[in-house]
């Protein structure tokens, strides 16, 4: 078998395999929000839910429904998000996600048969309920389950997802938009079964989080996911022991786990504001209005095609994305990466609300909106959503990490919510009537995010989790944590990350200890 230092992601296939499986949850959780979006701005969903209008399709729904259609989805995700720490008491990874398939089933259901308003909220919410379970297990799935050198390419292919189950979502969107009856808006709804019915029957196949089994006792069984996760022949009972130290001095700390473990130790406080901190930074950049309204808003804003364009859009920010995983691995900084993001994102939405500002609805404003926006949306999906996720996910604690990242989730989601139910009143001809002035909003917003990155943000390339945990008990300032070198938590199995790009300072140690 290969050394540790000559091991390759082929090596690690069942890995990639198991993650590959637990992607297809933000997959699920982009198609809804890109269905949703779209189904906004067809005639024949705004023939039932909507109403005559004078506004460039005809038709157009009213503030409240239309605020309450988007945003109790990202309601409901809050909510499951924020409980994800007492649920993961009782229930494994896997189980949260088989949850979240038969919640994602259920709500299609009410909302396919249906032409109640109420009776839609109602699906809305539930599926929320589904996507935060989604989005928050697969993530902890990924964090615990992966070895460190490869967490960023398993956190881009988490982003890529999101955005790819978007551009399948406004495609299947543009496909049926311009049939006159309902059938336009129950074929897209009907493409939601799909993926929880094949997770479903994939999870039987793959072991459970080690680092959750471990947590909960179980050694053995932690092992021999490690095991089947591993490449033939690695020291998984070197990793173990090192995972089961890793809890047990975080268990000194404190006897118990509840939800205010976060809040009364200060280093475990400290941990949680940074992962929500972070996890905010995508709300914080604006890009929730452009995701969740961008066919609404290019109708509004006169843009032709906005069907078409939207697809366009989504295939920027997927480029991105893809270009990203040729990089994260070797340079994925995160807070140059998303510093440089935030601030990108923020003069676009500046340029934007002065050009909509200064020229009004005219064919030049069209051009320069959507051309900026595939730029916004580049710079969105590169530089801030991956990062914010990642960052947001290594930073917890071992024995905190179901609550600590949960609720990090569940506040992210509840920026999405205020942005998508506030939105509506800044866009839509009805109400203030701002479009892309909407804009001079986010240009602060992102600004602040800047700061926040540069002043109180670690950097957590390339350490294990073990790794991350020591430097924070250190007590070390976030400039301090890239140069740090760590000697309380070192095996073979995780000291390879980046040996095809750099070595980590405790890699550099190691090498002068041996010679």
């Amino acid at each position: 078998m290969p050394s540790p230092a000559e091991e390759t992601w082929k090596d690690h296939w069942k890995c990639f395999i198991a993650c590959g499986i637990i992607v297809l949850s933000p997959f699920q959780y982009g198609v809804d929000f890109g269905l949703i979006g779209g189904l906004q701005a067809m005639v024949g969903f705004l023939k039932i839910y909507g109403h005559p209008a004078e506004t460039p399709i005809g038709w157009n729904l009213d503030t409240m429904r239309q605020q309450l259609i988007s945003s109790l989805m990202t309601l409901g995700a809050f909510i499951s998000s924020g409980t994800a720490g007492i649920v993961a008491t009782y229930l494994s990874r896997r189980q949260c996600l088989w949850a979240a398939c038969a919640l994602c089933c259920v709500s299609n259901v009410i909302m396919m048969a249906t032409e109640d308003i109420g009776a839609l909220y109602a699906g809305r919410f539930l599926i929320g309920l589904a996507n935060g379970y989604f989005m928050t297990f697969s993530q902890l799935y990924i964090q615990e389950s992966s070895p460190a050198r490869y967490r960023g390419w398993f956190l881009t292919a988490f982003q890529f997802f999101t955005s790819f189950g978007t551009l399948i979502g406004t495609i299947i969107d543009w496909a049926t938009a311009q049939r006159p009856d309902k059938s336009a808006y129950l074929i897209p709804l009907g493409m939601i079964y799909i993926i929880p019915a094949i997770m479903t029957v994939a999870l039987f196949f793959i072991p459970e989080s080690p680092r959750w089994l471990i947590l909960r006792g179980d050694y053995d069984q932690g092992v021999k996911a490690l095991r089947w996760l591993r490449p033939v022949g690695a020291d998984v009972d070197a990793e173990g022991a090192e995972i089961k130290a890793a809890i047990d001095r975080e268990k000194e700390l404190g006897s118990t786990v509840s939800v205010m473990d976060m809040f009364t130790n200060p280093i475990d406080r400290r941990r949680t504001g940074l992962a929500v901190g972070a996890v905010l930074l995508q709300a914080a950049s604006g890009s929730m209005f452009i995701i969740a309204y961008k066919a609404y808003f290019l109708a509004m804003a006169k843009v032709s095609n906005p069907f078409g364009m939207s697809n366009v859009l989504s295939v920027m920010g997927i480029l991105a994305i893809f270009f990203n995983s040729l990089i994260i691995v070797r340079w994925g900084r995160r807070r140059v990466i998303l510093t440089t993001g935030l601030a990108i994102c923020g003069v676009l939405q500046l340029i934007i609300a002065v050009v909509y500002h200064t020229l009004g609805a005219t064919n030049t404003t069209g051009t320069v909106l959507v051309a900026l926006t595939c730029v916004y949306m580049m710079s969105y999906n590169g530089m801030i959503s991956t990062y914010a996720w990642l960052a947001g996910g290594e930073i917890p604690s071992q024995r905190l990490r179901s609550y600590t990242f949960g609720l990090a989730a569940a506040v992210g989601f509840f920026g999405a919510w205020l942005t998508t139910f506030t939105a509506p009143y800044f866009i839509n001809p009805q109400s203030m009537n701002w479009g892309p002035k909407y804009g001079f909003i986010w240009f602060p917003s992102c600004i602040i995010g800047v700061l926040w990155v540069l002043f109180f943000l670690p950097e957590t390339k390339g350490r294990t989790l073990e790794e991350i945990d020591e430097m924070f008990e250190a007590k070390l300032p976030a400039r301090k944590f890239r140069h740090h070198v760590c000697v309380g938590h070192v095996t073979a199995v995780e000291k390879v990350d980046d040996r095809a790009s750099e070595k980590t300072p405790t890699e550099i140690q190691h090498a002068e200890i041996k010679a």
